[in-house]
């Protein structure tokens, strides 16, 4: 070991720029997310959000600036049991139970013995955890997935949209979950179209057609633009940075 103390930031991306085609779809985006923080990364859909969260977990091709991980390059072989990542879309086997799929997923990741009933518990998943996943809601579905990032006790959690179809009363405990994951030491990035979840993060980056163009708390978003809320202050700011 070097002896170099770890970094305060459990991602730091520096003027990152990713093109598809013939599109340049993130623009030079600069920020850190805190060790042990909810941040939300917030913006419509169509901006940017999932190429980014892409790329901080190792499988976007960049065309410049760099990504990393909890002090390493993102993609790093060695992360692959220090991060967990949900997609939008559940990633898991429709024919098997959610109990079986755990076991799948814990048997890949070499997860301790336990990992699978104390997962079904955080995501609220214990009393249908032996239905086919081709049976649950969506809401449960994108349980089950969440559920396998977090096998092993992730310390980076990069979630995209979460939440999408879960009702009010699982969103409340999911982000209630987040909160507890954040406060034992769990780095959270969180993506939403939504903004009223603006408010349960710690942090907000707000993304605009590849541009950040917010970093900083909700209170203090609110009160630089001279808004009531998040939503409002949010369409301030595009306004603010006109046309791409």
């Amino acid at each position: 070991m070097s002896g170099v103390p770890p970094s305060s930031a459990g991602i730091v991306v520096d003027e990152l720029t990713v093109v598809r085609g013939a599109n340049e779809v993130l623009h030079r985006l600069s920020f850190e997310v805190p060790r042990g923080r909810v941040v939300g990364l917030l913006g419509p859909s169509g901006g940017g959000k999932t190429t980014l969260m892409r790329a901080i977990v190792g499988v976007q091709i960049v065309q410049s600036g760099s990504v990393r991980v909890l002090d390493l390059p993102a993609g790093s072989p060695v992360l692959r049991h220090r991060v967990g990542y949900v997609t939008q879309a559940p990633a898991v086997y429709s024919d098997l139970s959610a109990r079986e799929n755990l076991r799948y997923f814990a048997a890949v990741l070499n997860a301790p013995a336990g990992d699978v009933a104390r997962v079904l518990e955080q995501v609220d998943l214990v009393a249908d955890a032996d239905r086919p996943v081709s049976q649950l809601s969506g809401g449960q579905q994108a349980r089950v997935s969440l559920g396998v990032a977090l096998l092993n006790d992730p310390e980076v959690l990069v979630l995209d949209e979460p939440t999408v179809g879960l009702d009010p009363l699982l969103r409340e405990q999911l982000w209630g979950l987040f909160a507890t994951l954040a406060a034992g030491g769990v780095t959270l990035l969180v993506s939403s179209h939504v903004m009223e979840e603006a408010s349960r993060c710690e942090r907000l980056l707000l993304l605009h057609e590849g541009r950040l163009i917010a970093d900083e708390t909700p209170r203090q978003l609110v009160e630089r633009t001279g808004t009531g809320d998040v939503d409002s202050a949010f369409l301030s700011l595009v306004r603010e940075a006109g046309p791409s």
